[in-house]
């Protein structure tokens, strides 16, 4: 067996959230870095934070993992991944198999101030229209994962103003 067909069962990350949560970002599932790290977006090459500190004005990739997450609460920001466990060799989407999703359903109640659900990539953006049905607002967003190249950071930068509204 070849090592890129081994496929090794993962699960992914807890949400950060709060009641006061208005914007909620979903990715599809963390990378590999991202698990090893057990943090969002820990990939130095992933644009997220960078997209998110232009977007939002305020220098979140020089602070401390646990105060980019303390800003973004506070900022009525939350994030997630769609999918709550998986099997995957690498971290590309297109590996993923036996996705098993999180359950939203307890989002109404935990955060009731949730308005606008905003989709990191295509494959997070495959669950949108089940949010919008939910009331929600819905943005699929190009993704910042380096494998995405098709646009450059200020062409996706011009799409990630749609976390603001």
């Amino acid at each position: 067996m070849h090592k890129s067909s081994l496929q090794t069962a993962l699960t992914g990350l807890p949400p950060v959230v709060n009641r006061t949560t208005r914007v909620l970002i979903l990715g599809s599932f963390p990378g590999t870095a991202s698990l090893q790290a057990q943090q969002y977006y820990a990939h130095p090459r992933n644009q997220f934070w960078a997209l998110l500190s232009a977007v939002l004005q305020t220098d979140l990739q020089s602070q401390h993992y646990p105060q980019r997450l303390n800003w973004l609460l506070q900022h009525q920001i939350g994030l997630w991944d769609v999918i709550a466990d998986c099997q995957r060799a690498g971290s590309l989407d297109s590996a993923i198999r036996a996705a098993r999703a999180n359950q939203f359903v307890w989002l109404k109640q935990q955060c009731p101030d949730l308005q606008r659900v905003c989709f990191n990539g295509k494959t997070s953006g495959k669950f949108a229209p089940q949010f919008a049905c939910a009331d929600y607002t819905t943005v699929v967003l190009p993704s910042s994962s380096p494998a995405n190249a098709q646009l450059s950071f200020a062409q996706k930068l011009v799409l990630w103003q749609g976390v603001t509204g």
